[in-house]
């Protein structure tokens, strides 16, 4: 078919213009022909690496491509949504965004982003097979392409400290665990001392909902058209108190306010021995390789007592404002941005799963660590997106989380308190209707 396919933050807002790198022709005010050559802005956030790896990525393009000049704008992520949006109101905003699976949700509801679906078909280069077909159907609206997509990111690792795992003689978990396994050895890793206190905890997950999705439950009916919160149903309500026992019941993961209270972080934990094990996205990947004389690796997150497998997840792409004067341009500015080479680069450092399926396939069989990436592959197969509403962001922040981390701070008890949660919703979703 031819659609005709976490990290550091850096403090400050950072433009870039290529051409002060060389990368455009500095000085010149025309190119071959006499005509001006085209600047196309682009906004992105990332950390070091990533403001690096897409720098070098456009500076070698620009090479090859005199008549754009690109311009760079790294944006730090907390607050990017909120300042495009009053750029793009205010009409200075730039030709290029970066979106997360998420915000692509606000952008698409303003009706901001450029229908992709033409330049796609009419480039025999790009073809949307290529890509995972499950974050290529989050791109799109209504049979339209909105982005392109430059890498997916299922919360589907745990990570685990070897030797922890030694020392106690733990067999290593494996892919087809399940999470009553999982907590067994979250009981056996977690220590205390003799006036109890915790002195490293067994397993810690911030993504909640995967145990949601792996007792067979839903966040709504329909995450492409949702109706109807479905936290308080029965499975829904089963995979949180599991998560809830998990802090409050078996004492084998920290609580929440003790996470947000920590300097250190989960990394800082995993790397001290205080943590043995925790859950995340790949994205960790780079800082914990810097580590030396750690053996560390990643296992599929657990199936439900039911063998049911269900992940949340990320990833991002690219897209073009529909306010752009330079479409064209804009979107051979993209491919280079959301190409394979950029792909392989960033999946290099570790930082991120290629969206295109064969680069990841490439990446996932490398020899450097976690040596069982691979099993993100297959973990593409069990993700799940946040439901494609505006006003999903809108419930996380009212009601969802304030509620969640009461209950996961042994305040309440999921299930009464979900059934105000629900009834927020729900009125949420039908006024976002």
């Amino acid at each position: 078919m031819k659609l005709k396919k976490l990290s550091l933050v850096l403090t400050t807002s950072l433009v870039i213009s290529l051409s002060l790198f060389g990368c455009g022709r500095q000085g010149a005010d025309t190119v071959s022909g006499g005509k001006k050559p085209v600047v196309i802005k682009a906004t992105f956030w990332g950390a070091p690496d990533e403001l690096n790896i897409i720098t070098n990525i456009i500076k070698k393009w620009q090479k090859s491509h005199p008549d754009i000049i690109v311009k760079l704008e790294h944006t730090p992520y907390r607050g990017y949504i909120d300042k495009l949006l009053t750029r793009i109101a205010g009409r200075s905003a730039p030709d290029i965004i970066c979106t997360e699976v998420d915000l692509f949700v606000t952008f698409q509801s303003k009706d901001v982003l450029l229908d992709l679906t033409p330049y796609v078909n009419a480039d025999p280069a790009l073809n949307t097979d290529d890509f995972y077909p499950e974050i290529i159907d989050r791109f799109s609206v209504k049979g339209k392409l909105y982005a392109i997509p430059r890498d997916t990111a299922p919360f589907a690792c745990v990570y685990y400290n070897k030797k922890l795992f030694d020392e106690e003689g733990i067999p290593y978990p494996t892919d087809d665990w399940d999470v009553y396994d999982m907590l067994d050895k979250a009981k056996k890793l977690t220590k205390t001392s003799p006036d109890g206190r915790t002195l490293r905890y067994g397993f810690y997950a911030w993504a909640w909902q995967n145990f949601i999705y792996s007792f067979g439950g839903k966040l709504v009916d329909k995450v492409k058209n949702p109706k109807k919160c479905m936290l308080n149903s029965k499975r829904s309500i089963e995979g949180l108190k599991f998560y809830s026992d998990l802090i409050n019941k078996y004492k084998v993961h920290p609580t929440t306010t003790a996470m947000a209270n920590l300097a250190m972080g989960v990394q800082g934990m995993f790397m001290t021995e205080r943590l043995a094990m925790f859950s995340s996205g790949i994205w960790e990947t780079p800082g914990l390789r810097r580590i030396d004389n750690f053996e560390w690796d990643v296992v599929m997150f657990p199936k439900g007592p039911t063998g049911i497998r269900g992940f949340g997840t990320g990833g991002t792409g690219y897209c073009i404002l529909k306010s752009t004067k330079h479409p064209k341009e804009a979107f051979e500015v993209l491919k280079a941005l959301a190409g394979q080479k950029a792909q392989a680069m960033l999946a290099e450092t570790g930082l991120t799963q290629p969206a295109i399926k064969s680069i990841a396939e490439t990446w996932a069989n490398d020899a450097k660590i976690p040596k069982n990436k691979k099993m993100l592959i297959e973990a593409m197969q069990h993700v799940i997106y946040d439901p494609f509403t505006p006003v999903w962001r809108e419930a996380r922040e009212l009601y969802i989380i304030p509620a969640l981390d009461r209950v996961f701070n042994g305040k309440v008890e999921v299930e009464p308190v979900m059934d105000g949660v629900v009834s927020n919703v729900n009125a949420l979703l039908r006024e976002g209707r």
